[in-house]
C-alpha cells in the first residue's frame, strides 16, 4: 500500500470511530450528562442566570473568599504563571468590558476589580466548535463538560470570547492540596470550567460561589418574573460582557 493510501484509510478509519462514539442527535443536552441525577430535590429551571452587585463585590476580602470556595471544593489546581487553571477570578473594568464606548468612565467604576467567570450564553461558541461534544448545553442554559469526551483540542479555548476555560498543560493532581472526593479530579490535556455548581444544584443547593459572597451574587431562573435575578434586573442598571458579540451571557453585572 502506497504512503497516500495508507493515510487515507487511518484518517477514514478513525473518523468513523470518533463519529460512532458520538451521542445521538440531541443526546447532548439532556440535563441528566451532569453524572449527578435529578433527583426530586433538585433545583430546576427554564434559564439559569446570575447577578453581580459590584458594589457589594468590590471588597477584595469578599472577591478572594469567594474564589477559594468555588476553586477548593472544584479541585482547581493552584498553579501559577502561565500554567494558571481558573473557574472564578478579578480583572479590571478595562478588561472586563473592552467594548464599553465610554471615553470618561467614572472613578467609582475603574477602580473597581470584578468577578469573572464562564458566562453560560444562551448563544455558546464553544459549544458548536467542540468536535467531540464534550462541551454542552443543557436544556437549563448551563454550559458543562464531559472531561472524558475532552481530547484536548482547545477549539473551545479560541472559540470562547471570554477567557472563561483553562488547559491542564500538566497533572493538575499534585497542585490540589486537600481534594475534594465529591467532585471529580481532571487530568492533564483536559479544558475546565465553571459549571454553575450543576452537581449542587441537582441536590437542591446554590452555587459555592453565592453561599459564599454574603448577598452579594444572586442566582435564579431569568424566565421567572418573581426570581431573585429577574427582580434585581428590573431594580437596577446592568451591564454584561461584550453584548455585541451576540452570544447572549448569563451572567449580569450590578453597577
Amino acid at each position: 500500500m502506497k504512503r497516500r493510501q495508507f493515510l487515507k484509510a487511518a484518517l477514514a478509519t478513525s473518523t468513523l470511530a470518533l463519529v460512532s462514539a458520538l451521542p445521538e442527535k440531541g443526546q447532548a443536552v439532556q440535563p441528566g450528562r451532569s453524572g449527578y441525577g435529578e433527583p426530586e430535590t433538585a433545583l430546576k429551571a427554564g434559564r439559569w442566570a446570575m447577578v453581580i452587585d459590584t458594589n457589594k463585590m468590590n471588597d477584595p476580602r469578599l472577591q478572594q473568599q469567594v474564589i477559594h470556595a468555588c476553586h477548593s471544593k472544584h479541585n482547581v489546581p493552584d498553579i501559577q504563571g502561565t500554567q494558571e487553571v481558573k473557574w472564578i477570578w478579578t480583572d479590571s473594568y478595562e478588561h472586563t468590558f473592552p467594548d464599553v464606548l465610554d471615553n470618561y468612565p467614572a472613578k467609582t467604576l475603574t477602580d473597581r476589580s470584578f468577578l469573572l467567570l464562564c458566562n453560560h450564553c444562551e448563544n455558546p461558541p464553544c459549544v458548536r466548535v467542540c468536535p467531540t461534544q464534550a462541551t454542552f448545553q443543557r436544556e437549563d442554559g448551563i454550559v458543562v463538560m464531559d472531561y472524558h469526551r475532552c481530547i484536548g483540542c482547545r477549539f473551545c479555548m479560541a472559540g470562547c470570547p471570554y477567557g472563561a476555560r483553562s488547559f491542564n498543560f500538566s497533572d493538575p493532581q499534585p497542585y490540589v492540596k486537600e481534594p475534594n472526593l465529591q467532585f471529580p479530579m481532571r487530568m492533564r490535556g483536559v479544558v475546565e470550567k465553571c459549571t454553575f455548581c450543576s452537581e449542587r444544584l441537582a441536590k437542591g443547593e446554590l452555587p459555592y460561589c453565592v453561599e459564599a459572597s454574603e448577598g452579594g451574587i444572586l442566582f435564579g431562573d431569568l424566565n421567572d418574573p418573581g426570581s431573585s435575578v429577574r427582580k434585581a434586573l428590573e431594580a437596577s442598571i446592568t451591564i454584561r460582557r461584550k453584548p455585541s458579540l451576540g452570544t447572549q451571557p448569563g451572567v449580569y453585572y450590578i453597577l
